[in-house]
């Protein structure tokens, strides 16, 4: 199964990844496909980490108080992806890095604390996976989702010249540096979340979405994205079993409660 929507295996979790067979579920996010085919490269027990890379959006070393002050059309101004209005800004705030975090895990079963991010602009090293030897095994190709998308629909096999390879007879400069995750805060909630489980990436999902869409209404500063999803989720009270129904529940808890601290913000 070629799986696109990554919000319902995160917000679903173990209810989802208890009815699927090993390796059943074949992402087509880019930095996940990236890190299937490197998985190839050696066995579980000799993965170290898993590293996804993030381009660092429109906003890549923005201070705080710079982000409180851009604006919806700045934060859609992606670098790299043309991509709709929410997964653009999810981008922008790094929470689309955070959702993506937690897919890492449930799909490939690696603990948090073996799954970095690393900010690396020119998105065509998608993913790496390091392993115990020392060896990084990284996926390059130039951004373009029909690669990823015919992985999806034809794994474990590849087709034909599905897209342009890296021009190796050029010269290229690729970058890699640090998140700061002191500004950028989804990424580090998001491992907070993730590891929490239960209902809570459901919380972080939900209030994300309601605070991209009052974001963009003009109702709160981009900065206060993060700071909505992070009260949500810092007030959330989880049944003590994960069923579709507490999924469902906590789900329209953090929509109604994100709304209202919305409208106490206007």
């Amino acid at each position: 199964m070629a799986l696109a929507n990554k919000e319902s295996l995160i917000v679903g979790g173990e209810l989802v990844t208890s009815l699927a067979s090993p390796g059943q579920i074949v992402p087509v996010d880019s930095e996940h496909s990236a890190i299937a085919q490197c998985l190839r490269s050696g066995s579980k027990q000799e993965v170290k980490k898993l590293i996804l890379t993030a381009s660092g959006g429109p906003f890549r070393g923005f201070t705080q108080d710079q982000l409180a002050r851009v604006t919806p059309a700045e934060a859609l101004a992606h670098p790299t992806w043309v991509m709709g209005k929410v997964v653009t800004t999810n981008s922008a705030s790094l929470v689309n890095k955070g959702l993506e975090l937690i897919e890492a895990h449930l799909l490939f079963d690696i603990p948090f604390e073996s799954i970095e991010v690393t900010v690396h602009p020119q998105s065509v090293i998608h993913s790496m996976v390091e392993f115990v030897d020392g060896s990084v095994i990284a996926q390059a190709s130039p951004p373009d989702m029909k690669l990823p998308i015919a992985l999806g629909l034809s794994w474990p096999d590849r087709l034909d010249s599905v897209s342009n390879p890296v021009d190796w007879t050029k010269s290229h400069d690729w970058h890699f540096e640090p998140l700061d995750e002191s500004v950028f805060q989804a990424v580090r909630l998001a491992r907070q979340v993730g590891k929490a489980g239960k209902s809570y990436p459901a919380v972080y999902n939900a209030a994300n979405e309601q605070a991209v869409m009052a974001f963009h209404q003009g109702a709160i500063s981009f900065d206060q994205i993060t700071d909505l999803i992070e009260r949500a989720v810092d007030a959330h009270q989880p049944d003590t079993e994960l069923t579709l129904a507490s999924v469902l529940e906590a789900e329209k808890w953090a929509r109604d409660r994100t709304d209202a601290q919305i409208a106490k913000a206007c």
